[in-house]
């Protein structure tokens, strides 16, 4: 027996939970945030997407009765903005793509059959509905009438299936996403149906829906990236810009605004923000705090939590992060209260595991405090590990975030009361994701790691078989715990697995886990319609330039 529902399946309650949370953090934040440029690989093997309860559990259906979010402000349509960003993009494919930095981009140029809004709300965006059922292992969704790629093209559902089985590795045998492993078929009855059956139950699997939908066969997305997005692709000058111009045909009624955005690539940051004070550009996204308050009230400004994990990351397969004792060592020597107020100016939030107090149904509680800072413990376990007259380390640190860098420098004075000494290697980014993050070659190093808002997608990069963990953790019960959550139906039972595995990755000391950090953004006075949202894109769509 199936319910019909006007907008979303039984996720209402986990929903109503992250809202009000969102909300009360961004009441202890007041004005202020501080970012200064931070960012992160997107460290999962699954699109930045908002966690949503699918109805696997009891068959539900849902047939919302609007599309995806429209927002409207009705202001003055035409114009063009130029955003700044601190790092070029690595892929223009969105199957490929695994920097943050370049999702919010792209958020902009493509859509799946869902997409999330500005509250962390899953929202039909290609999908017209869809229905799941009561096994939840088949996903049926019926497309939307009047969707057109940015060519020109309907989209049909063998554009859904070719897009999605290449995410799935059909061809290849490896998934391009690891949220697309569990996909057993995908059908296509007829033009406007598509049925997704997977071979066990996956209570995260909704939130890969929202992975971008591309041409069927199209081959050139890396180099003339086609979507249904507000804005089409226009043109890449690779550390230079990206510029997308307005999708006219776009399905939803009165968006976008603007006819042309840029986002032009400027890495540093004191440059970028005279770049803004001058006129040169218009939206200055994650600026630091310090740099908020020298505006004013010239400028326009928004702050809010944007659920965004910095840690010190340690390779824990390389000596001497390999023993245990070592990493304990490096929390206890750490001084989070420290960093959150010289480097964030108290825009941050501290944490104790891979995830943001954001998620307060699933976090875990009282793991920000498992390492008190303790010089001498510090000491004592570095003895029993062998270095008694110290070691020395080094702390690999993208130069494209000062955030980073700063944070770094704090780090290695902390470090140096314990008896550990710490290079600090600044790297570019492109060095960072091929060498750090690909090519797992460093020992230890600083970055933030966006969020979604489902812990599963969060989570997974630590499983000994995840291809993005470039922590190196293995951990058997890590492993057999996080897998059990992903199909575990029962709410509370879910919510226990997923912070007993937050427990044992704080127990493991796995990293250093440091702080959720306060997003800002500054705007010229006149432009209109910016949201903020809790997880990391850019939704230009809804800007204007007020008359």
């Amino acid at each position: 027996m199936r319910k019909t529902f006007k907008l979303y399946p039984s996720a209402a309650k986990l929903l109503a939970v992250l809202i009000a949370a969102a909300a009360f953090l961004s009441a202890c934040g007041g004005n202020n945030a501080n970012n200064n440029g931070a960012a992160s690989p997107s460290g999962s093997n699954s699109p930045s997407a908002p966690a949503s309860e699918s109805a696997s559990a009891s068959g539900e259906s849902a047939s919302p009765s609007s599309g995806a979010a429209t927002d409207s402000a009705g202001g003055k349509d035409g114009g063009q903005v130029v955003v700044v960003i601190p790092q070029d993009i690595d892929y223009l494919d969105p199957h490929l793509a695994v920097a943050a930095g370049t999702s919010e981009v792209l958020f902009n140029i493509f859509e799946g059959l869902l997409k999330p809004n500005s509250k962390g709300e899953l929202q039909p965006a290609i999908a017209e509905s869809y229905e799941i059922s009561p096994d939840g292992l088949t996903y049926t969704f019926k497309l939307r009438d009047g969707v057109k790629f940015h060519n020109g093209n309907p989209v049909t559902s063998a554009d859904v299936k070719y897009s999605y089985d290449r995410l799935a590795g059909k061809d290849t045998g490896k998934p391009l996403l690891s949220s697309f492993a569990s996909v057993d078929t995908i059908e296509t009855p007829d033009d406007k149906t598509v049925v997704i059956k997977l071979k066990e139950n996956n209570t995260s699997f909704l939130t890969a829906l929202t992975s971008a939908v591309i041409p069927k066969d199209y081959q050139d997305s890396n180099k003339k990236p086609i979507g249904t997005g507000p804005f089409k692709f226009k043109e890449y000058a690779a550390g230079q810009k990206i510029v997308l111009e307005k999708n006219p045909d776009y399905y939803v009624k009165g968006l976008p605004h603007l006819d042309q955005v840029e986002f032009r690539i400027i890495t540093d940051a004191e440059a970028a923000y005279l770049a803004f004070k001058s006129g040169e550009i218009d939206l200055y996204p994650r600026i630091g705090t310090e740099k908020l308050a020298e505006l004013g009230d010239e400028f326009g400004q928004q702050s809010g939590p944007q659920n965004l994990v910095q840690e010190l990351v340690l390779n824990n397969a390389k000596k001497p992060f390999d023993d245990i004792r070592v990493r304990q060592a490096i929390n206890y020597a750490i001084d989070k209260d420290e960093i959150i107020q010289g480097v964030a100016l108290g825009q941050g939030l501290k944490v104790g595991s891979h995830l943001s107090s954001v998620l307060k149904q699933y976090y875990q509680e009282g793991l920000e405090d498992l390492y008190k800072t303790d010089v001498e413990k510090a000491k004592s376990l570095l003895a029993e590990a062998g270095y008694k007259d110290g070691l020395n380390i080094t702390i690999s640190v993208p130069s494209v975030y000062p955030f980073h860098v700063n944070t770094a420098q704090v780090i290695a004075q902390q470090l140096e009361k314990a008896g550990i000494k710490a290079k600090i290697e600044s790297v570019e980014w492109a060095v960072w994701l091929d060498r750090i993050y690909k090519g797992r070659d460093y020992e230890s190093t600083i970055i933030a790691f966006d969020g979604k808002l489902n812990p599963y997608d969060i989570l997974n990069k630590f499983l000994s078989d995840a291809p993005n963990d470039f922590f190196n953790y293995k951990n058997p019960e890590y492993d057999k715990t996080l897998k059990s959550a992903l199909t575990e139906v029962d709410e509370t039972k879910r919510a226990d697995l997923y912070k007993k595995a937050q427990t044992i990755l704080a127990q493991d000391a796995a990293a250093v886990f440091i702080q959720d950090i306060y997003a800002s953004v500054a705007y010229k006075k006149n432009l209109a319609g910016y949201q903020l949202y809790p997880i990391y894109v850019q939704d230009l769509s809804t800007l204007y330039w007020e008359k």
